[in-house]
């Protein structure tokens, strides 16, 4: 399959590059080429992060058409070992469980006496993991184990989270105070829970491009209501828009089964870059048959009718 760009995906027009000698020949083309194109805004991004590009590219809308692989720090070198392992195994289910014994002994995660804890910590503490953030983000988006999922986000890809239980706008305001407290919460005596997530998002990342070895994006979708509170940065006004999603989102393959969430759908085509995880990547994983966990910036959406 060739690969198709976000942009030709979605609206069946040409991409544009910010490359081409005629949109730079003049301040006004300038000008409509940056229309086109909105940068990620200020304030929804960190001015360092922990993943070979900045904040600044991979959420914005440049990233979405022309996508290019994200490695987060760290991964490579100390985990040779179980890649090297994936790749001499041919089936999906195996290396699948080969990711989960590794996750349960480099993280100890069925002896955490060996990762320090004692018989005084809490119990529920001693079984927070990645698949407990997974799950937990699951089951309630709004939850300390999805503020935790945020703040990895934020602290990996450098993307501000812009919704948790109610907008985040301010960094410092009442509603941020309770998001970072529900992150630091969420993350008080685990054992390397960020870790865990880093590499559950590399084992993704490999997953896909195993099982997607030629293309760069898949077509997913969204149900929202009120859609006229989300951050729209331009309209035009024939289904299409450019908006900023919040750091971390739900979609799914169906677009049926996003019409059961929400008013509205939006069709969005999504770089494999930015999937965190999905329904099948592990045995039980998700409680719904075809969620996609999407990190967010700016994407071109259309608005899809179900």
């Amino acid at each position: 399959m060739p690969r198709v760009s976000g942009l030709q995906a979605v609206s069946g027009e040409d991409p544009v590059s910010d490359m081409q000698a005629g949109l730079c020949r003049s301040s006004d083309k300038a000008h409509q080429a940056a229309s086109a194109h909105p940068a990620l805004p200020m304030h929804a991004r960190l001015p360092i992060n922990r993943c070979n590009l900045p904040a600044a590219i991979l959420g914005g809308l440049t990233f979405q058409l022309h996508p290019a692989a994200l490695v987060l720090d760290g991964i490579g070198d100390p985990h040779k070992p179980l890649f090297a392992l994936l790749d001499d195994t041919a089936d999906a289910a195996e290396r699948a469980a080969h990711f989960g014994r590794y996750m349960e002994h480099h993280f100890r995660l069925s002896h955490p006496e060996d990762a320090g804890f004692d018989g005084g910590q809490k119990k529920s503490r001693l079984r927070a993991s990645y698949l407990r953030v997974v799950r937990g983000w699951a089951f309630d988006a709004e939850s300390r184990e999805a503020a935790v999922l945020k703040g990895w986000v934020e602290s990996r890809f450098g993307l501000a989270p812009r919704h948790h239980g109610e907008p985040l706008r301010e960094p410092g305001s009442a509603a941020w105070q309770r998001y970072v407290a529900m992150r630091a919460a969420g993350l008080y005596a685990t054992n390397g829970l960020e870790e865990q997530l880093d590499l559950l998002y590399a084992y993704c990342q490999y997953e896909l491009a195993r099982q997607f070895p030629r293309r760069s994006h898949l077509r997913l979708y969204r149900g929202v209501n009120r859609l006229a509170e989300h951050e729209t940065l331009s309209d035009n006004g024939r289904g299409e828009r450019i908006v900023l999603l919040n750091n971390v989102n739900s979609f799914s393959r169906s677009r049926e089964r996003a019409g059961e969430f929400g008013d509205d759908v939006l069709a969005v085509d999504v770089p494999l870059a930015k999937l965190a995880f999905f329904h099948s990547l592990l045995p039980g994983m998700l409680r719904s048959e075809d969620e996609y966990v999407v990190i967010g910036g700016l994407y071109r959406v259309r608005l899809a009718r179900v």
